[in-house]
């Protein structure tokens, strides 16, 4: 714990350094957020109808169409890896409303709020992935750690780390950037 509020106060160190993820601020920029899947689809949730694809079921655009997609700060995190400074999206607050969250990239659902659990980070945390074929790994040895980079399975873009320090019953932290997702009630059509 001690550990993690050091890591905590090191970023927020270098808070000016990152863009802030102000919903307010994204929305005045005029980008469009992307469209989420139902809550409740099966493990081939479909993409929004502007994503069509490929046939092993990726999501692959240009450089250029994932710009024009994304807002910066998404751009900045999904398809550049970028860590959004904690405490800064609305989504690291817990609250009791059950539904999924979703790749802001593709609309993978990608976790529910059943797994969702306060880490102390200042970064939406989840015990788990909704499904195992969700969410890759894959090691990443940046800044000089040895981590665990979390992908959405479908468009490749980049949600944050896995620890293996979170709560029972996994004893995992799937730590995830508030921008890199999308929360969709249950009680959503």
């Amino acid at each position: 714990m001690f550990i993690r509020r050091l890591l905590a106060a090191a970023l927020l160190a270098v808070a000016p350094f990152f863009a802030a993820c102000d919903p307010d601020t994204r929305a005045a920029s005029g980008a469009s957020p992307a469209a989420a899947a139902p809550a409740g689809a099966p493990a081939t949730d479909p993409a929004p109808a502007d994503l069509v694809p490929d046939a092993d079921g990726k999501v692959r655009l240009t450089d250029a169409e994932w710009r024009a997609r994304l807002d910066p700060e998404a751009y900045r995190i999904l398809r550049g890896s970028g860590t959004e400074r904690p405490f800064s999206c609305p989504l690291w607050k817990i609250t009791d409303e059950p539904g999924r969250y979703h790749c802001a990239g593709c609309g993978l659902a990608l976790f529910d709020s059943a797994a969702k659990f306060d880490s102390g980070t200042g970064w939406p945390s989840f015990t788990r992935p909704l499904a195992d074929d969700r969410v890759l790994e894959r090691p990443d040895h940046s800044h000089g750690m040895v981590r665990v980079e979390t992908l959405c399975a479908r468009c490749d873009g980049h949600l944050g780390h896995v620890f293996p320090d979170g709560p029972p019953p996994t004893g995992q932290r799937y730590c995830i950037n508030g921008v890199a997702l999308r929360f969709r009630p249950a009680s959503s059509p």
